[in-house]
């Protein structure tokens, strides 16, 4: 058994989530499932980490660096060359093939944001998960809230929450490489517009000077379409000074010290499908303060502290909070602990390639 993955929709230019999800999910299912072998479309630049003689990487088709090239490789390249090399099935993230050449496609949907967006790429999006849910064989939702937005019949329809390498995420991990302040508070995720980054600025000026002097915030994610000139802009405009650091982009291994580090990690975004960052930090061990969303509560399972970043003045105090009361941060600190322990690679692993070969008839594991 052979299942083809397209991750040509990552920009390797402009990593997100997606980046590390793919490959992890990969690595697991090998473990779980040795029969399945697997056959992944990624760009000419486009990383990939996994090396195992099951996994066969076809570089033939541009990644999402070239969109248009990349949008007409995955709709009418793609599937014809998995079915040529022997794929069962197709995986794809927020699309069907207009030529599926056969395949059964198996339809990640990860983010909806394009329902409040405008422009050529939002409308394309609209078109192609609408198409996407009619036409799946199985649609992998990555949260029960997202699930409930989707109008998919529950026979096709699996939810399967984000893992996290516990190995790296772990709460007495080594130091990363980066020269770190004693204390400090962490924003980590691209600079998005939906993530409101100038929302959690404005919350952290309210607190008082001598917080900020002995909590620093550090903002560390890629920029997007000049969201951190934007967020920069805010900083200046709030007079942050040099209380606020943006790091940019942050390499992967770097990443767990980073919110181990954290008095709290801070996430004032309007939507989330997951909130991959929010389950990162907790199994670090770092609390979180989050803006007060259905689906973060139902992924941190009430483990952390909820606010509405709209009102910086009570966002301020919330965080305030968080940085004076050591109690208050050591009992989300464990909180968040226990609940990351539910969530890891093996079990997405098991859930998602188990659901792909039951829809494919195959007799699971």
């Amino acid at each position: 058994m052979q299942l083809a993955l397209s991750i040509l929709c990552e920009n390797p230019r402009h990593r997100t989530g997606l980046s590390t999800l793919f490959p992890a999910f990969v690595a697991a299912a090998l473990r779980h499932f040795p029969e399945v072998r697997w056959l992944v479309f990624a760009g000419p630049g486009q990383p990939w980490s996994v090396a195992d003689g099951r996994v066969e990487v076809v570089r033939r088709f541009p990644a999402n660096d070239r969109l248009g090239a990349r949008l007409f490789a995955d709709h009418f390249l793609v599937a014809a060359e998995a079915r040529r090399r022997g794929a069962a099935a197709l995986l794809t993230v927020g699309f069907h093939p207009v030529r599926p050449a056969g395949l059964p496609v198996i339809l990640h949907v990860f983010s909806l944001h394009h329902r409040h967006q405008r422009g050529l790429r939002s409308a394309y999006r609209r078109w192609a998960t609408a198409r996407g849910l009619r036409r799946a064989a199985l649609v992998i939702a990555n949260s029960a809230w997202m699930a409930a937005q989707l109008p998919v019949r529950p026979a096709r329809l699996l939810v399967s929450p984000e893992g996290v390498d516990l190995d790296r995420f772990r709460p007495d991990g080594p130091a990363g490489g980066r020269a770190l302040p004693p204390e400090y508070l962490l924003w980590a995720g691209n600079l998005y517009p939906y993530k409101r980054a100038e929302l959690a600025l404005a919350a952290y000026a309210c607190l008082p000077p001598a917080t900020r002097a002995r909590f620093p915030l550090l903002v560390a994610g890629g920029d997007w379409n000049g969201g951190r000139t934007r967020a920069e802009a805010a900083a200046s405009r709030l007079g942050l000074g040099n209380t606020v650091r943006f790091l940019g982009w942050v390499d992967d291994a770097d990443l767990p010290a980073l919110f181990r580090g954290a008095r709290a990690h801070l996430l004032s975004t309007a939507e989330e499908s997951f909130g991959r960052s929010v389950l990162e930090a907790m199994a670090c061990g770092c609390p979180n303060l989050l803006q007060d969303l259905p689906v973060l509560r139902e992924v941190t399972g009430g483990a952390a502290q909820f606010t509405d970043f709209v009102d910086p003045a009570a966002a301020g105090a919330a965080l305030g909070t968080l940085c004076e009361d050591d109690s208050l941060a050591a009992r989300i600190r464990a909180a968040g602990l226990r609940r990351a322990a539910d969530f890891n690679f093996s079990r997405l692993a098991r859930e998602r390639v188990g659901a792909i070969l039951e829809a494919l008839g195959q007799v699971t594991r």
